[in-house]
């Protein structure tokens, strides 16, 4: 599904590849990139994309919740936390095709339970990283 308009374009180039660089075009983003042993690499110092995509999928969701939050006169506490653990390996029936699983903890201390499921819920489907990835990625939701 495409957008309407773009209200902000993040632009970053990597070089290299997974044993490479990445850095945005403002400066603000520049990370040596390593390829994690479980995936024939040397596990070196730099991140990985699976983890910019942890961290970058974690805050966007906490966004998307204040956002249903706030439309539902409720405030979220600061404390809000996701910890996502991003999967990757070959894909079933797709011989040399690779995928990615999504698992993601919330926490939001002191909220209801069922209150916090409903909101989570919601919040999945107004995320942009959860509508991109829709139907192709294998995404799990537990509140804790």
């Amino acid at each position: 599904m495409a957008i309407d308009t773009a209200l902000y374009t993040a632009t970053a180039t990597a070089t290299g590849g997974r044993a490479g660089t990445a850095e945005s075009n403002d400066g603000r983003l520049k990370t040596t990139l390593s390829t994690p042993k479980a995936l024939g690499g040397d596990d070196g110092a730099g991140t990985n994309p699976e983890q910019l995509f942890a961290a970058g999928y974690s805050a966007c969701f906490i966004g998307a919740m204040k956002a249903v939050a706030g439309r539902q006169g409720k405030r979220l506490p600061a404390e809000v936390s996701i910890t996502s653990d991003v999967g990757i390996g070959p894909m079933t029936g797709k011989a040399g095709a690779f995928g990615i699983s999504v698992a993601m903890r919330i926490s939001v201390p002191g909220m209801d339970r069922a209150e916090l499921e409903t909101l989570v819920a919601t919040a999945h489907e107004v995320c942009p990283y959860s509508n991109a990835t829709r139907g192709n990625v294998d995404v799990t939701l537990t509140v804790v």
